[in-house]
């Protein structure tokens, strides 16, 4: 007996999951996009020699489900490994490397660490109590702020491990739950007595590449789009029908299926995965115990694409962009010295920026004009760096809402709203960034978790 699926959401999230569904001969599959693409937040320009992610820009090499994805549908050699360099931090108004053997943020070398301009001597001195504190209790959850605060102090994780931390998920850091993002921090932490000795025989024990060191980062040569492109075309050859344009507008129970409203027509599935962002929900599931969801924000956040002659930008560091203390009155969270990251993104002889911009709680993405972010951008560049002229061209995206942020308590609340749906909703799964991860490969994982429930 064929069973009927529906997937809500052409993400990459609902792409992967069409694609573990596609592989079950005895599964029929139906994919809906109300906008008229795939892909959701990734979006690469490609011109004149140009190719420039304007959403997520890579994915975590260590995490290699996305590359086993890229490898079942043909693109495995067209990876690219981003270029190396030191990372910069820009803290008390200055550029500084971070030190030698840190993991983010966390110092696993003595002399690298104690020569550092990042912090001040007194709050070298608290990091190293590390060493002597016990654990702190943790009971279902606690912020990632309060219990790096306790470990090393207010100074190290404001100067240096917040700005590399809080980038990910757009929350302030003393908001964000520690157990739905960082738990192995934890797991350190407790396993060895001390985070830093925790942090220390990780690297020491990780596996050793030989030779030079790679960058942690994987990209595609012809950008992220040519992977959505390339997967989309994929499951369509493995007998997935993809529908944009189409909004589903009500879910409700049939028997033991599920029908659809789907601009104005009935569709009648065994099961549905849904993988939109969160506060769609409300318009299929209104007896879902939602106040959790409805009280879940999402960060607004813009890249600002600045295109040079590299005459133009006075970058002589060797290193691949910089992030930025909120210590710092500045509009922009980070910088991406895009060229310098990325052999393929720019034609030989030009200088390739991208700026970050948008903090938890400011409304500048959802206020100011484009050209008012991109003053504000070049503001801040210029007073970090020396840039001097008119850019070949600017490109400004905004996306709204695009960064669920994971408050104390989230695994616990997610948790029990998977459970609601498996008892009132069997059949029906929510998946996607507002759940259990917001990196590429993470939703992928979370798309085969889905997948594998419903099958099984």
């Amino acid at each position: 007996m064929v069973r009927k699926v529906a997937v809500i959401g052409a993400g990459i999230t609902g792409l992967a999951a069409a694609h573990y569904l596609s592989k079950h001969d005895d599964v029929e599959v139906d994919l809906f996009e109300k906008s008229d693409r795939a892909g959701g937040k990734i979006r690469t320009y490609r011109q004149d020699g140009y190719t420039i992610e304007l959403g997520p820009e890579s994915y975590l090499a260590r995490k290699q489900i996305m590359t086993e994805l890229a490898e079942e549908i043909g693109l495995g050699d067209d990876l690219v490994r981003n270029q190396t360099g030191t990372s910069y931090i820009y803290v008390n108004n200055r550029l500084s490397p971070m030190p030698k053997g840190a993991v983010l943020g966390m110092p696993t070398e003595l002399v690298p660490f104690l020569t550092t301009d990042l912090v001040s001597a007194g709050a070298k001195l608290r990091t190293g109590l590390d060493f002597i504190k016990k654990p702190l209790p943790v009971y279902t959850d606690i912020s990632v702020g309060k219990f790096f605060r306790s470990r090393v102090g207010d100074e190290m994780l404001e100067n240096v491990i917040e700005p590399l931390l809080s980038g990910i998920y757009g929350t302030n850091i003393d908001e964000l739950s520690l157990m739905s993002t960082f738990p192995n921090f934890k797991e350190l932490e407790e396993t060895h007595g001390s985070l830093i000795r925790g942090m220390y025989n990780q690297r020491k024990n990780a596996p050793k590449s030989g030779g030079r060191k790679q960058g942690q980062f994987l990209q595609f040569k012809h950008g992220l789009q040519s992977f959505i492109d390339s997967l989309l075309a994929f499951i369509e050859e493995n007998g997935v029908s993809a529908f944009f344009e189409h909004d589903v507008e009500s879910i409700t129970k049939s028997g033991s299926g599920y029908t659809m409203h789907v601009n104005g027509e009935e569709r009648s599935y065994d099961n549905i995965i849904v993988t939109t962002p969160h506060f769609q929900y409300k318009r299929w599931f209104e007896d879902l115990p939602l106040e959790y969801f409805k009280h879940m924000k999402a960060t607004s956040v813009a890249t600002v694409v600045m295109a040079f002659e590299d005459h133009q930008v006075e970058n002589d560091i060797d290193g691949t962009g910089f992030v930025v203390s909120r210590k710092m009155d500045t509009s922009i969270t980070a910088c991406t010295w895009t060229n310098k990251k990325w052999a393929h993104a720019a034609p030989e002889g030009k200088a390739l920026l991208r700026a970050y911009v948008g903090r938890p709680g400011d409304y500048i993405v959802d206020e100011k004009t484009d050209e008012e972010i991109v003053r504000l951008a070049r503001k801040d560049l210029d007073s970090i760096m020396t840039i001097s002229g008119e850019p070949e061209f600017t490109i400004v995206t905004r996306l709204k809402n695009s960064m669920p942020q994971y408050k104390v308590g989230h695994k616990e609340m997610i948790g029990g709203i998977h459970d609601y749906m498996a008892e009132h909703y069997p059949g029906v799964v929510l998946t996607g960034a507002s759940h259990s991860g917001v990196g590429l490969p993470d939703c992928i994982r979370q798309a085969k978790e889905a997948v594998d429930s419903l099958v099984q």
